[in-house]
């Protein structure tokens, strides 16, 4: 199998963004067309069957290859030749869905699998995954390695100690400054939990409350370094909204219990007790964040 042939079984969008030079814009093309061009989106606006890494250091393909027992080979890796930079890239047995709200925990987990695999070679934490190096173009030196696919467990397995720790999306750093992947899970974790108060203002109004996520999460999207496509954004916010209007128990039972479950987590916030203003401070946000996610599930 030619090396053309393989990069288009694995490569799915039907209707990429590409580039030839960033400076003259990014536009939506035919694969055809794409694939003339020297830069391409990585994957499908609702999917990520690949996951790739930006390592710029002048011994990029070397750091990618030094994978035995480091960490896992990538099936491809695509190097500038005259700076020596690179994208390495992996490619996933089965693709996990961005925009719906009923499975946000492949997402996580692909998004930390991705960390895991950009500390394995030092890759650039501000690179946002949506476009990468045509495979396929003469401008390219392209290593075709393998043509696996692997599951993200056995990626994470493979990472061992390089993934990074269960509680990383939550740190500061990364809240304030997410990337790749990670925009769509600080997007809809940030939306969905404002969401959870703003329905308050709209019963018996599905209209108006996805007008208000919608909104809310475009506010939200343009805060981030490099915003999502507005597609994905309006995804996202769609799931949301379905899923708060067809399957939580806060639009189901109503305001009544509603207000009725607020008014339990406002007391317990104003509870006294003997432990320091610190401890306390953790298990409110506990208590509180297992009140909300039991009342709207």
């Amino acid at each position: 199998m030619s090396s053309t042939v393989a990069w288009e079984q694995l490569w799915l969008p039907l209707w990429p963004l590409a580039s030839d030079d960033f400076m003259s814009g990014v536009y939506r093309m035919s694969r055809g067309a794409a694939l003339g061009l020297r830069h391409i989106e990585a994957n499908p606006e609702a999917l990520s069957n690949l996951l790739v890494v930006d390592v710029d250091h002048p011994d990029a393909a070397l750091r990618a290859l030094s994978a035995i027992g480091h960490h896992p080979l990538p099936n491809v890796i695509v190097e500038n030749p005259h700076n020596g930079h690179a994208h390495a890239v992996w490619a996933l047995a089965e693709p996990v869905t961005r925009t719906e709200y009923a499975h946000r925990k492949p997402l996580a987990f692909a998004t930390a699998v991705t960390e895991g695999l950009r500390r394995a070679v030092d890759g650039d934490q501000a690179y946002s995954g949506l476009m990468t190096k045509n495979p396929t173009h003469a401008a390219w030196e392209t290593h075709w390695l393998h043509q696996d696919l692997r599951s993200l467990s056995d990626l994470e397995r493979e990472l061992g100690d390089l993934m990074p720790p269960p509680r990383w999306r939550q740190t500061k750093t990364r809240r304030l400054n997410p990337a790749g992947l990670g925009r769509n899970c600080a997007l809809f974790e940030t939306a969905r939990h404002w969401a959870y108060i703003e329905v308050r203002n709209h019963w018996g109004d599905p209209t108006g409350l996805g007008r208000a996520i919608h909104t809310k999460a475009a506010t939200l999207n343009l805060e981030f370094s490099e915003p999502l496509p507005g597609s994905e954004v309006r995804a996202i916010a769609n799931s949301i909204t379905r899923w708060i209007t067809t399957k939580s128990r806060m639009w189901a039972d109503g305001p009544v219990v509603y207000e009725a479950t607020l008014s339990t987590i406002q007391s317990y916030r104003g509870r006294k007790s003997g432990h320091s203003r610190a401890q306390t401070a953790i298990e409110d946000a506990a208590h509180i964040r297992s009140e909300i996610e039991r009342f709207a599930f």
